[in-house]
């Protein structure tokens, strides 16, 4: 079979309810790459608490985070082809006034290496990898570099879509607002025409590969463009209805039943 990239998105798709990786999916994702196909991270994450996934799949590729923000290759420090956007110090710290709001719980300002938080609340365990004490307090006299992307929790998915609103109202076309984080959902905001598909269009010209090569999976809204993107689009079962009516082809199983391994023993016939 011709050489393929695969692209995967962590939260709902690679990872089960527990946030793990599988035994059976390294294995499958293993026997993949040593058939001479590629396999890359496409995330909504950012790389602080992602990169142990990247380590566990033993993976030497590209890693697209935060949404497309980030495209760069761990194992290659001066990676030429990567890319980075960012959002301005004054837009992350204005929006300290959706805390206003009693549903959001955090606001989170990230960067390459850093994290500047106001709230106190833990979305899931693995949120803050080494400690919430790690992070710093998003103020102006703090706050001196240009974030990635904000992170507004809220404490329940229902109030999801009045704070994406208010967003979308107060600063318009300057930002794009998109979801991910699986049973704990998150409204990222990104710099405008930033998504997915924009770091993976960069990691297939690196590996000079067509979009007819790649297959991509995901589950969830910010995966969207990624699954149009991909000659190939997979949704998990566990995918919104909004996903799967774009994609090529939906899993059998759940992210918590081996779905992505399922699928893709299927696809290459192990």
């Amino acid at each position: 079979m011709k050489r393929k990239l695969i692209a995967l998105d962590l939260d709902g798709t690679t990872l089960n309810d527990h946030s793990e990786i599988s035994t059976r999916t390294k294995k499958t994702l293993a026997r993949i790459q040593n058939d001479g196909h590629i396999v890359s991270i496409v995330t909504g994450r950012p790389y602080r608490n992602s990169y142990y996934y990247y380590d566990q799949l033993k993976l030497d590729t590209p890693i697209v985070n935060f949404n497309g923000a980030w495209c760069h290759n761990p194992s290659q420090k001066s990676w030429k082809y990567g890319y980075h956007k960012t959002l301005s110090k004054e837009l992350a710290l204005s929006m300290l006034s959706l805390k206003n709001n009693p549903e959001v719980q955090l606001i989170a300002a990230e960067s390459q290496s850093s994290i500047y938080i106001e709230g106190k609340y833990i979305p899931y365990p693995d949120f803050f990898p080494e400690g919430i004490h790690m992070s710093k307090q998003l103020r102006p006299e703090i706050l001196l570099e240009d974030p990635t992307s904000i992170g507004v929790f809220t404490s329940t998915r229902q109030y999801q879509p009045a704070i994406e609103q208010k967003i979308i109202d107060i600063y318009k076309d300057s930002v794009a607002v998109r979801t991910w984080g699986g049973n704990t959902p998150c409204l990222e905001v990104v710099a405008a025409g930033v998504q997915k598909a924009i770091g993976l269009e960069r990691i297939a010209h690196y590996y000079n590969l067509n979009r007819e090569d790649i297959i991509a999976f995901g589950d969830q809204e910010n995966d969207f463009e990624m699954i149009q993107y991909a000659g190939h689009g997979v949704v998990m079962s566990n995918g919104t209805e909004n996903l799967k009516s774009v994609s090529n082809d939906i899993t059998r199983k759940n992210n918590h039943e081996d779905g992505l391994a399922n699928y893709l023993e299927s696809y290459f016939k192990l």
